[in-house]
């Protein structure tokens, strides 16, 4: 048995296909685990969620921008330091469909299984004890550390799971202690680069293996959406995200 997990898709469409295609031709992949951050940044809002909430293989979580984009559709604000992006979210908040909206409020912010005795945990970053129900608003995930191995284990070495993984922080992290793997695969929809990642679990060994792969995608085509839509904030997100 294999689980695929990808995170941080923000609105690629054309990443996330890709991304699919490939896992799809694993016959052993029985589940796919997608940690969050499916939407924003990307123009692709209905299309990637049609996409995820119509296969019965994928479990999904809310990422820091799902919730905060939902928390403004239903009337309850907007995170104060995520105000530079309130002119993008906005306009995402206008593109989700009803039945998207209400799927998302469906979502958990943690998964978790447990496979031949291997137990697996699954949330978007890193939230303290204390701020596990907290609202959006108040900022419950915890603050973007470098990608180092001490900052995952002072993160998640609490976790009460033998594999944690995880997201929102866009590049890779794969991390492996005495008794932990940490996974971070990196952000399937968002880099600079033209390939999106993801990760397969391989639990077909006396102890999981872990792999993350890259695949190709058409990053020009999607990057046009971006002017063809006129979405806010564009060249910034380029600058960040997009482009060297």
């Amino acid at each position: 048995m294999k689980i695929a997990i990808i995170t941080d898709i923000h609105g690629n469409e054309l990443a996330l296909q890709s991304v699919l295609n490939k896992i799809d031709i694993d016959k052993e992949v029985q589940e796919i685990w997608c940690l969050g951050d499916m939407i924003a940044m990307g123009p692709d809002t209905n299309e990637v969620l049609d996409i995820l909430f119509e296969r019965p293989d994928v479990r999904m979580i809310t990422g820091n921008h799902d919730e905060a984009i939902l928390s403004l559709i239903l009337g309850e604000g907007h995170p104060d330091s995520y105000k530079h992006t309130r002119d993008h979210h906005e306009w995402i908040a206008n593109q989700l469909t009803s039945e998207n909206v209400k799927r998302l409020q469906q979502l958990p912010r943690i998964i978790t299984k447990e496979i031949n005795g291997t137990r697996l945990f699954g949330i978007h970053y890193h939230i303290e004890a204390h701020m596990r129900d907290a609202h959006i608003r108040e900022e419950p995930f915890y603050t973007i550390l470098e990608p180092t191995l001490e900052n995952s284990i002072n993160m998640f070495g609490d976790y009460p799971a033998d594999i944690i993984c995880f997201g929102h922080n866009h590049p890779e992290h794969l991390f492996k202690t005495d008794n932990k793997i940490l996974l971070n695969p990196g952000a399937l929809g968002v880099s600079k680069g033209n390939t999106a990642p993801y990760a397969i679990i391989d639990f077909g060994f006396d102890k999981p293996a872990v792999t993350i792969h890259h695949v190709k995608y058409d990053k020009e085509a999607f990057l046009e959406k971006f002017e063809k839509l006129q979405v806010p904030q564009r060249e910034i997100l380029f600058k960040l995200f997009y482009k060297e």
